[in-house]
């Protein structure tokens, strides 16, 4: 797996030859990464600011532990995608199959995803389909009403599924 992701990231051979090295060194205690103060800090700081101090000796190595260390850590991807499920598999509509039901999901997510490619994304009725993205943007420029406003209630939707469930059954 890491092979796979290095060649992905690092598409030239010789850059690739260095991380690798590096890698090396890491995993071996060798050189800068085995000094004692290095050993010991690994399990006492943060560990970006771990190698932001002891990663020097291997910049190529550092920027991608700096980079992954640094990104945001959110559930919000994992809780909307359960939140459109339990809205597909609610106390009405517990016939559908987990496939389905994962099928349906799966056409809602992707469906919301090539609608924010639209110019018309920030205009109309799906402008507030998305209030905040994944981002942490502010909410400040949008009305009460128009967030107080939100609803998963699709009634055709609904009308559909229970007749193609009847037709299935």
């Amino acid at each position: 797996m890491r092979k796979t992701c290095l060649k992905r990231y690092f598409p030239n051979e010789e850059e690739r030859r260095s991380v690798n090295i590096e890698l090396a060194k890491f995993f071996g205690y060798l050189e800068d990464f085995g000094d004692q103060e290095s050993l010991r800090d690994r399990w006492r700081i943060d560990p970006k600011m771990w190698w932001i101090i002891h990663g020097a000796s291997a910049p190529l190595l550092q920027t991608i532990a700096i980079k992954l260390l640094g990104q945001v850590s959110s559930s919000s991807c994992c809780e909307r995608n359960w939140s459109t499920y339990s809205f597909i598999q609610s106390m009405k509509r517990n016939k559908i199959t987990p496939q389905r039901a994962e099928d349906l999901v799966y056409v809602h997510t992707n469906l919301w995803l090539l609608s924010r490619k639209t110019p018309t994304y920030m205009e109309g009725d799906n402008r507030m389909w998305d209030v905040a993205g994944d981002g942490f943007e502010s909410l400040e420029d949008m009305g009460i009403l128009e967030i107080a406003n939100l609803s998963l209630n699709e009634p055709e939707l609904e009308a559909m599924i229970f007749i193609e469930d009847d037709i299935e059954t």
